[in-house]
């Protein structure tokens, strides 16, 4: 019989593209833990665990359908479940729909493992985490949001096409709120140690169309396809193995930002207590501005679901 990994990772509504992607990358990337795929729709769930548990035997990792309790008692609890964003839907459109469905699971993982991480990647996922929060019962720093990390990568994927340099060596953030009022930090972006704008090959290039390229990508395969799953998977898998392995890794995530009074996306560093320390971001006057705009919207959502 296989030996069960002592750490153990709940994907709730793991029956669905988004948590079955996100239960699949932590076993491929060798995530060293239970996963359990959890849902509602029980037989969806059975059959994305049996699945995904043909890729384990070559890994660390194992997988299995599990119930709301035992996700409870997991170290890291990643909710994907909620209504799917509909073609040419503003992310705030989720809310009204959403809220009942994450108040619903949190009342399902009761009672909560004191030390459990949980990780929300619903939209709007800045609202929904602050409402997972006060409802699970949790600390502030035990609970965060995927946010921006997926857009972030976008961003540094298109700006590795325009400059020639691997992605992961180039420092720079979609900040402020996951959705309509997201905003690029360039005046923070760096690149072997300097300005990302200062980079020859970022001279003549237009800074709004890139901004809008990455602000629209999830329009276009959500038109295209239906929803996006496999981006969104990776991110997910990877924070979770950030809370597992005490990483420290700085991300732009959902947290709860003392300075500015609320949840939003914003760099943190992730260990095994969840959000670590949040860090100061210099922006322009610009930036400054789109980021109370962001604020102000998250706040002003979150004031109606208290």
């Amino acid at each position: 019989m296989a030996t069960i990994p002592k750490q153990r990772v709940s994907v709730i509504g793991g029956g669905g593209n988004v948590g079955a992607a996100t239960a699949f990358a932590l076993i491929a990337k060798g995530v060293p833990a239970e996963v359990l795929v959890v849902d509602v729709a029980e037989k969806a769930a059975e059959g994305q665990a049996l699945d995904i548990s043909d890729a384990s035997f070559m890994m660390p990792g194992t997988c299995r359908r599990g119930t709301f309790k035992e996700a409870g008692q997991s170290d890291v609890i990643i909710v994907t479940a909620g209504a799917r964003q509909q073609p040419n839907e503003p992310r705030s459109g989720l809310i009204d729909r959403n809220y009942s469905i994450i108040k619903s699971i949190m009342d399902s993982l009761q009672p909560i493992k004191p030390t459990a991480k949980i990780l929300m990647v619903s939209n709007p996922v800045d609202v929904l985490t602050d409402i997972a929060q006060k409802t699970s019962g949790l600390p502030r720093h035990q609970v965060i949001g995927s946010g921006t990390y997926l857009d972030s990568g976008r961003l540094r994927n298109a700006l590795s096409e325009i400059t020639g340099v691997s992605p992961t060596s180039i420092h720079a953030y979609m900040l402020g709120e996951h959705g309509d009022n997201q905003f690029t930090a360039w005046s923070s972006a760096r690149i072997g140690g300097r300005p990302l704008l200062e980079h020859p090959q970022m001279k003549d290039v237009d800074l709004d169309s890139v901004y809008e390229k990455i602000q629209r990508k999830a329009y276009v395969i959500i038109d295209a396809k239906g929803s996006t799953y496999y981006g969104i998977g990776i991110c997910a898998a990877t924070l979770a193995e950030a809370l597992l392995n005490n990483t420290s890794q700085v991300f732009p995530v959902v947290n709860y930002v003392e300075k500015f009074g609320c949840y939003m996306s914003w760099p943190a560093a992730i260990g095994s207590d969840g959000v670590e320390q949040s860090f100061d971001v210099k922006l322009n006057g610009e930036e400054s501005k789109k980021l109370d705009a962001a604020i102000n919207a998250i706040k002003e959502t979150c004031s109606n679901y208290q």
